[in-house]
Formats: C-alpha cells, sequence, structure tokens
C-alpha cells in the first residue's frame, strides 16, 4: 500500500513482515529522514516503561535524528535488561543499515507485555527493510505498526513558511489501552518545514496536550505510548516568523486532532463517540477531572452503548471526581435534550427523545456545575461486548 498524497519532501518509509506478529502481516517499519532532521518526543506517564520508550528518551533529548524503526507483535515491555540491550541493539543494527549513528535512531514497540523480542527476525529482514523505502511508503508503514486496529490512520496538513511550501503528515495507531497521560498509542510525524528544536518541542507537546490527552476509551494507560516528530528542513524555508510559526502550531495540532478522533472512533468495539463537555467548574482542573471522570466511568459508557440516558450514573461519577460540585446545581443534557435540571430528572419524556438522540455515531453529552467559569472536552466511546471478546483473547 503506497501512496503518493502522503509523501513529504526527504523523507522514505517503508515495511516488511518479519514474523514477529503471531498472525502474520507486515510487522516491522522503519521511515528515514534524508537529511539530520529536528526531532522531540511525548512519551507515557506509566512508571511502567518499555525498553524502546527508554532508549526512545534518550535518543531524542540532543533533538537530532534520521530515523524511527517500529515493531507491532511485541511490546518489549517489562523484558528487564534483555529487553533493554535488544531495544539499543535495534537502533545499532538500523544504524548500521542506514549508514547513520546508533543516536538518531528512535525506537518503538506496540504488541503484547512482558515477551521478550527476538531480534534475529529483525536482523534478518534489515536489508529487505531499508531496500523497501520509498517516498511513498508512509501508508505501508502505517500497515506494519497496526495490532487491533481496523482502520489506518493518516492525517495531512499543508502550510507555507518563508515563501516556501510545507507538509506535515501524521500516523498513528491505537484502539485499546487508550487513556490521556501520554495518548496510549503511537504516533510519527513527519514534516519539511525548517524549524528550531525548541520550537518544535514546545509545539509538539502544547499538541498532544490539547488533542491525544483530551480522548480515552477504556482508562488504561500503555507502556509504550510515544508521539514522535521528525523535521528535516528540506520544504527550503529559512525559519519561521511568529505568524508562520502559530500557523505550523495549529497545523501540527490539527494533524494529531484528526488522528486522536481516529483512535477514539477505532476504540475496540466501539459502536459510539461521545464528546463529554463540562461547563461552569470551578477551576480548569475541576473541569479536567470531572470530564475524564464521567468518560472512564464503565457504567456510563456501557449506558452509552445501551442508547440509555442514565443519569444517576453521571452524577455518581461527578460525585466521587473530587471537584467542587453542588448536586442541586448541576444539568445535563444530551445533545439539545435536557434530562438533568438542578440535580433532578427531568422526566420520562426527555429520557426518551435523549435516548433517540444516543443511537446517532457521534453525540455529545453537556454537564453544567454552575460552580465558575471553566470548560473542558474529552471524547470516549462506548463499552460493548465486542471490546471484552477482544481483550480476553488478545494474547491467546
Amino acid at each position: 500500500m503506497e501512496d503518493s498524497k502522503y509523501m513529504v519532501k526527504g523523507f522514505k518509509a517503508g515495511a516488511v513482515a518479519a514474523g514477529i506478529k503471531k498472525r502474520g502481516g507486515l510487522d516491522l517499519a522503519v521511515i528515514f529522514s534524508e537529511r539530520e532532521a529536528a526531532g522531540a518526543g511525548v512519551f507515557t506517564t506509566n512508571k511502567v516503561k518499555a525498553a524502546p520508550v527508554i532508549v526512545s528518551q534518550e535518543h531524542v533529548r540532543g533533538g537530532r535524528v534520521r530515523a524511527i524503526v517500529a515493531n507491532s507483535g511485541n511490546a518489549n515491555a517489562c523484558t528487564g535488561k534483555e529487553g533493554l540491550a535488544k531495544a539499543n541493539r535495534t537502533a545499532e543494527m538500523v544504524a548500521e543499515e542506514l549508514g547513520i549513528e546508533p543516536g538518531e535512531v528512535l525506537v518503538a514497540s506496540t504488541g503484547v507485555i512482558g515477551a521478550q523480542l527476538n531480534v534475529n527476525l529483525i536482523s534478518k529482514s534489515l536489508k529487505g527493510l531499508v531496500q523497501s523505502l520509498s517516498p511513498e511508503g508512509i501508508p505501508r508503514a502505517l500497515e506494519a505498526i497496526m495490532t487491533t486496529d481496523s482502520f489506518p490512520k493518516i492525517s495531512e496538513f499543508e502550510g507555507n513558511a518563508g515563501g516556501m511550501p510545507y507538509r506535515i503528515v501524521g500516523i498513528a495507531k491505537g484502539a485499546g489501552m487508550i487513556m490521556p497521560q501520554m495518548a496510549t498509542m503511537l504516533c510519527f510525524v513527519m514534516t519539511d518545514v525548517h524549524i528550531g528544536v525548541p520550537e518544535l518541542r514546545k509545539a509538539l507537546s502544547a499538541g498532544v496536550e490539547r488533542t491525544f490527552n483530551r480522548i480515552t476509551v477504556d482508562g488504561d494507560t500503555s507502556t509504550n505510548d510515544a508521539v514522535l516528530i521528525m523535521a528535516n528542513g528540506m520544504a527550503g524555508n529559512e525559519g519561521m516568523d511568529s505568524r508562520e510559526y502559530e500557523s505550523f502550531r495549529k497545523g501540527l495540532t490539527q494533524v494529531m486532532a484528526d488522528l486522536a478522533g481516529m483512535i477514539v472512533r477505532d476504540g475496540e468495539g466501539a459502536t459510539k463517540v461521545i464528546e463529554v463537555r463540562i461547563q461552569g467548574a470551578a477551576s480548569a482542573a475541576d473541569a479536567l477531572t470531572a470530564a475524564r471522570t464521567v468518560a472512564n466511568s464503565t457504567l456510563v459508557k456501557t449506558a452509552f452503548y445501551g442508547q440509555d440516558p442514565n443519569w444517576g450514573r453521571i452524577m455518581a461519577a461527578l460525585g466521587r471526581a473530587e471537584i467542587q460540585m453542588k448536586e442541586e446545581d448541576v444539568d445535563i443534557w444530551v445533545e439539545d435534550v435536557k434530562i438533568v435540571d438542578s440535580g433532578v430528572g427531568t422526566g420520562f419524556d426527555r429520557e426518551k427523545e435523549a435516548s433517540d438522540r444516543m443511537k446517532r455515531k457521534e453525540f455529545s453529552v453537556i454537564i453544567e456545575l454552575k460552580q465558575g467559569a471553566f470548560e473542558e472536552r474529552i471524547k470516549t466511546c462506548d463499552l460493548t461486548h465486542e471490546y471484552v471478546s477482544i481483550n480476553a483473547d488478545y494474547r491467546t
């Protein structure tokens, strides 16, 4: 699967079937910049960090990268010193094959936790992997990092800086173990714009906070989360003024917002996307806490699946969220239908109307706390029988 639509100047990508995935298929990918690129990354905040996360955190610290190598089928997480050595060895082998330094290679893995990665499979596949590199190969690399994803996730943006056009292309995988702090998926972004490392880091971190850190599927934060970006400057701009930087920042955020939305839509077994919107919170922290608590509630999410406007579950979630609230001040809507007024249900007829709104593929739940002026939004999905089926036999 190759597509010239997603080409970015100076970048090549490729993928092979190395035999890492139990069910076969493409499972090893590389993205390569022909020129040294500015690099940045945002990683999981889980205290259990996979070996590739540890290696990539170290390599990206210098701000200069040339390649990302990623495998699916094995997370290389909870694998001790042996796993860390294998992640480092992967970077070394890829660097040698590409003629670059190991410290210029970022490593990512996704798949089953706790199993040792077979680096011999990677070693045997590297020559073919490098031979597969193509300017049109980004979608193929995306295919290789997918696990339980049901569709590929890719987005692009075109901008202009210093009179020169540039592109941003992002790819992501993720459908389960999705919870903010950070992201719970893999995302790789390529751009040919020329930008300084500090500015790139700032734009990436801000964008992640407003996109990947505002979604949840199941409340589980993975061990392998990583958002990585490379900017190789081959668009030819000398730099960016403040207006152009703001345009770049917005474009990058939009690409990540597109990908984050796709991840929620592809939540394992999901049939609906729901935006939980908090209004009138006493503080920004309260608004975010309230939104996350409701969006992660198992009982609320199963009610979404059943198209049941069970507002009592929402009230209960708010009540345990450790936020400033008063039961008698809370109003709740499903789209334009008010189902709670000052902490009391508005009646069966309104609930029936709300249930009709919940039959849609996407809808919003709006919660007014009347405690202040702060607002927040989290995107989530429903929790279905299929989610249990997928995750019950994931390893077997």
